[in-house]
């Protein structure tokens, strides 16, 4: 059974192990809100994960060490057991998702775990390291749906207490549902006015279907870029947490997550994977009613593979705005490429490709299409110029 001694218990047990990491002021995420970051992408192994891993760890009887442990994970969670196990003196073994970014991969292996990689997602390799532990024996460390593991998440909530006390309401990203389980029952234990909100991908809304239909649900297929918070189903605990002490969970689009990736990068210089970002996304576009309140967006990770950063920085560039493509259709004569680059040109973009092409059956013979990539301040600056050369005389084709 959880307690509040045993989320204090945990804080005492980390407290030589862990971060206390730092909450910043981010006015600008939103700015009809006050909004502050608890960096937990800044945490050691790069994620909060460390916390719930390394308490459950602690409190396993020397025969349960003697075997080893296992634990499943997108990521986060295998670093965490990893290290833990290895300040321990214990052997792990972690199962990961093939599709796992291959920085957590690695890392994984760097803190001295032997890695299995599974086809699919979480979930199989969950039921993967389900089959290992009947099979050899080992101690299973369960990533989310575990009272000591939850209980390791809960000294965030502890800390959010003691750094804002005055916080009126708390965004936690939520895959399987610990992270969000331990904070909202140490907040709601101490503080119980401070909301606690909740936020998924919407391409994996597996608490939000399940708390919408009063019962557990597990989803056929997940698809999205936050791929730690990719669950097609919560725990048991969990699901009872998030019911009991959650006040709402929404969902944010993989574009949403992209531009608040972006936005940490460029306002605050923090690096987050899109599981840690989900928090910030629904403060941004108002996903959950922050207008005039003080409010902490749990940024829960930042281990994010730098060939989908690049992906994400480009996706995050056009969902603010920040970037435009425009296809024109002209006349294949002399001029039109200066009289469009100069319409540019004084509005203040920066072309950064031009592709130019022939018409094809379907235009006139003499026409062309001009496709050209912009780097743009906002939308209004993109409507500027799309206006401009409209009025110029150009038809813009989508």
């Amino acid at each position: 059974m959880l307690t509040l001694d045993k989320v204090y218990h945990a804080g005492f047990v980390l407290k030589d192990v862990i971060r206390k990491t730092d909450l910043i002021h981010a006015p600008k995420i939103n700015s009809e809100s006050d909004i502050y970051l608890k960096t937990e992408n800044l945490q050691i192994t790069g994620s909060f994960k460390v916390r719930g891993a390394y308490y459950k760890i602690s409190q396993l009887s020397d025969e349960e060490k003697a075997k080893g442990v296992i634990a499943c994970s997108a990521g986060n969670h295998a670093q965490g057991v990893a290290l833990a196990a290895a300040k321990n003196g214990i052997k792990s073994l972690i199962c990961l998702p093939d599709g796992a970014p291959i920085s957590k991969v690695e890392a994984t292996k760097g803190y001295g775990a032997e890695v299995c990689l599974v086809e699919g997602v979480y979930d199989d390799a969950y039921n993967k390291a389900i089959q290992l532990r009947d099979e050899k024996g080992y101690t299973f460390i369960h990533p989310f749906d575990d009272e000591n593991v939850i209980a390791g998440q809960g000294t965030i909530g502890l800390e959010l207490l003691e750094q804002l006390p005055d916080a009126d309401a708390v965004i936690v990203p939520v895959g399987g549902g610990g992270l969000i389980s331990g904070v909202a029952f140490a907040i709601n234990q101490l503080r119980p006015e401070i909301k606690v909100y909740g936020v998924q991908a919407n391409g994996a809304p597996s608490m939000v279907e399940s708390l919408n239909n009063g019962k557990i649900e597990c989803l056929d297929n997940v698809a999205t870029i936050a791929d730690g918070i990719k669950v097609k189903e919560p725990g048991e605990h969990t699901f009872e947490f998030c019911k009991k002490y959650v006040d709402e969970i929404v969902t944010v689009s993989d574009d949403e997550i992209s531009s608040a990736i972006l936005a940490l990068i460029e306002q605050h210089k923090l690096i987050s994977e899109g599981a840690g970002a989900v928090s910030v996304a629904a403060a941004m576009f108002n996903k959950v009613p922050v207008k005039g309140k003080k409010v902490i967006c749990l940024v829960s990770g930042g281990n994010i593979d730098v060939t989908i950063l690049s992906k994400v920085i480009k996706r995050g560039l056009l969902k603010s705005g920040r970037s435009d493509s425009i296809n024109i259709e002209l006349m294949d004569k002399p001029g039109q490429l200066r009289d469009v680059s100069k319409i540019i040109a004084d509005l203040g973009g920066n072309v950064i490709a031009i592709h130019h092409e022939r018409s094809d059956e379907k235009t006139d013979i003499n026409g062309c299409y001009l496709r050209i990539l912009l780097e743009t301040r906002n939308y209004e600056h993109i409507f500027a110029i799309r206006q401009a050369l409209t009025d110029a005389g150009f038809k813009i084709v989508e």
